[in-house]
């Protein structure tokens, strides 16, 4: 395949990723406060759709948190205020990445401890079946079966 044909590929897949639901009408004049804007809402979740940032929805909801962002950011909230005003109104679940404390241990440990207890499945089953199935001491008819198919490979 030539290297045209793999870019032009490529460059169908980046057209074909979701494009941000911000309209022209949502966004700043002020540069600096929309780019803390688009860092914002990119962490927060669209209650309608629940797998997309507020950035990446057409949902009417996700359109007012972003326009709630920017109205607190042009009030002159720092962006942690905003994450927590948005947190306080929704709950904690409008975050993309919970933040880690008691309330989230379980969420944030229980990644870590599955692998271990598959990782330990998985070894003690090991260790269980003894190995089998590696080979170990043949017969004497398995030998020579063996040995056989040797010969007869090497006739060939």
């Amino acid at each position: 395949m030539s290297w045209l044909r793999v870019l032009m590929m490529l460059c169908g897949l980046l057209l074909a990723l979701p494009a941000a639901a911000v309209g022209p009408d949502e966004i700043l004049p002020d540069q600096a406060l929309e780019s803390r804007a688009r860092d914002i809402s990119a962490g927060l979740r669209c209650l309608v759709c629940q797998n997309q940032s507020i950035d990446d929805s057409d949902a009417d909801l996700a359109r007012d948190l972003r326009l709630l962002v920017r109205e607190r950011l042009v009030a002159g909230d720092s962006d942690e205020a905003v994450r927590q005003f948005v947190v306080d109104r929704y709950g904690e679940y409008v975050l993309l990445a919970p933040r880690f404390g008691a309330h989230t241990l379980l969420l944030w440990a229980a990644g870590p401890l599955l692998l271990l207890v598959g990782t330990a499945g998985v070894w003690l089953a090991a260790r269980r079946h003894g190995g089998a199935g590696q080979g170990g001491d043949l017969t004497d008819d398995e030998v020579a079966a063996l040995e056989r198919l040797r010969q007869s490979k090497a006739e060939r």
